[in-house]
């Protein structure tokens, strides 16, 4: 039934799938998904990268965790780096939303076959219901996704995330909160697995142990020479700016101009692409399909999320060296915390951190895959080069929807320790250790040698050049 659970385990499983799938396909399972649901950047639900949660979202597949078959391994250690779940929009595109919908109300009269019947919708029937005081914060969805995720997790690793370990389990977060709801959201997940395998938990409900900390989930605020050589940086982002008014982004600014019946100069890009996110807000938030969705067909949509795609890759990614140095803390505290949990001790030695979870931003987890190596292309995005790069790996909707997550799992193993990698779930293989699900430890190690023995954060924050062009790093 469940390869590896006693019976008695097994069944329990059983029948806690069995009853989520019923209860979550009314909330989660939208009736009609936007045919565009794939392409929202960093507003993606996680459902559209693992698209099982929508039939379960309780659904835990035991075979991602993948140490050598030919040796007896016990899991010892996960470090999880999360993003936050759904959240609401910020202020910025709060506002962009009120000056979009108040010239659609105003002035839209449809194509030239008049008004169609989604434009009558958001004409008629639709509200402005975002207000500025949501600013960004989490949504209902997203403690949910947070949630569902702790529970999975307590399923895939129960003798790390148990109820007897919880005093041990190091939970911290980003100040935002958005992240500061999410990581109560996993504690609360957590109790109800432990609650529905027949035991109280050692924390009341909404009591939560966490610490807050930005040195560590929003350090890109630290680091000077990426505030400045980036960040403040109006040519660092040049590729955007160019697409953002090329002739691809020009062509669905046009389309969309002609489906609302509006003249093409009363549209910006900017509205534009708040359309495209209030289509991924409603689908979101609410798990509504929203009129503002039939405004864009596919080819406009991939359009709007290479677009978005080039500014989180040259931003916060392979786009400039200094975005992935700027993780370096995140990137120390990791593999400090995987030395401790894999480190030979006496049985008189205080045992180490079952896991570790930390919860920040997509802003939080792109550095450190960046300066892992993990999904660099061998040509970089830009803005003329569009039509090659279809198939590119960096799409960030598939790397870091709402609730994504970095997920390191340390096994002691026969033949030393060995660490595995996931990325939202599924497994990912190390560069340079790509014939190994779970290489061993050291090997992991060796080959980040020049960044666990450099990447120090003071050095390259205060004294290292910023430059614009790719990362030619690991």
């Amino acid at each position: 039934m469940f390869p590896g659970l006693p019976r008695r385990t097994s069944v329990l499983v059983a029948a806690l799938s069995l009853v989520v799938t019923r209860l979550s396909c009314s909330s989660l399972s939208a009736p009609d998904i936007p045919h565009i649901a794939a392409f929202f950047g960093t507003k993606t639900r996680y459902e559209e990268v693992n698209p099982q949660l929508l039939r379960d979202v309780f659904s835990v597949n035991r075979s991602v965790l993948r140490p050598p078959a030919s040796e007896r391994c016990t899991p010892v250690h996960l470090t999880a780096v999360i993003r936050h779940g759904s959240r609401y929009p910020t202020v910025k595109n709060i506002q962009r939303i009120q000056r979009l919908s108040e010239l659609v109300r105003r002035e839209a009269a449809g194509g030239s076959g008049g008004a169609a019947q989604w434009l009558q919708d958001i004409q008629s029937h639709w509200e402005m219901w975002y207000t500025e005081d949501m600013d960004g914060q989490l949504v209902m969805k997203g403690r949910d996704d947070l949630r569902w995720l702790a529970r999975r997790l307590a399923l895939l690793f129960p003798s790390l995330l148990s109820e007897e370990n919880v005093a041990r389990v190091s939970l911290r977060s980003s100040s935002k909160h958005r992240c500061v709801s999410s990581v109560e959201a996993f504690q609360d997940g957590l109790q109800e697995h432990w609650r529905q395998r027949g035991h109280a938990a050692h924390t009341s409900e909404g009591q939560y142990s966490h610490q807050v900390d930005d040195q560590l989930m929003r350090f890109f605020e630290r680091c000077r020479g990426y505030v400045e050589g980036v960040e403040k940086n109006r040519t660092a982002l040049l590729e955007v700016e160019k697409f953002k008014h090329g002739k691809e982004m020009e062509a669905v600014r046009r389309r969309v101009a002609e489906r609302l019946g509006l003249p093409q100069h009363r549209l910006t890009p900017d509205l534009v692409e708040a359309a495209f996110f209030l289509c991924s807000y409603e689908l979101s938030i609410k798990s509504l399909h929203s009129p503002w969705c039939f405004l864009f067909d596919e080819d406009d949509a991939k359009v709007l999320e290479y677009k978005s795609d080039l500014k989180q890759y040259w931003k916060r990614s392979h786009g400039h060296v200094i975005s992935g140095l700027s993780s370096c803390p995140l990137f120390h505290h990791v593999f400090r915390t995987l030395d401790k949990a894999g480190r030979p001790r006496r049985s008189t030695d205080v045992p180490p951190e079952p896991a570790s979870i930390l919860v920040g931003h997509a802003e939080t987890l792109l550095p450190l895959l960046s300066l892992l190596g993990l999904y660099k292309d061998q040509t970089p995005p830009t803005a003329d080069n569009y039509r090659t790069q279809h198939g590119r790996s960096f799409r960030s909707g598939l790397i870091v929807p709402y609730a994504a997550n970095l997920l390191f799992v340390l096994y002691d193993c026969q033949r030393g320790p060995r660490l595995q990698l996931l990325i939202n779930e599924s497994p990912v293989r190390f560069p340079g250790l790509e014939t190994e699900d779970a290489p061993l430890y050291r090997d992991v190690r060796a080959t980040y040698r020049h960044l666990l023995d450099g990447c120090d954060f003071e050095r390259e924050c205060e004294g290292r050049p910023v430059g614009r062009g790719p990362n030619t790093e690991l």
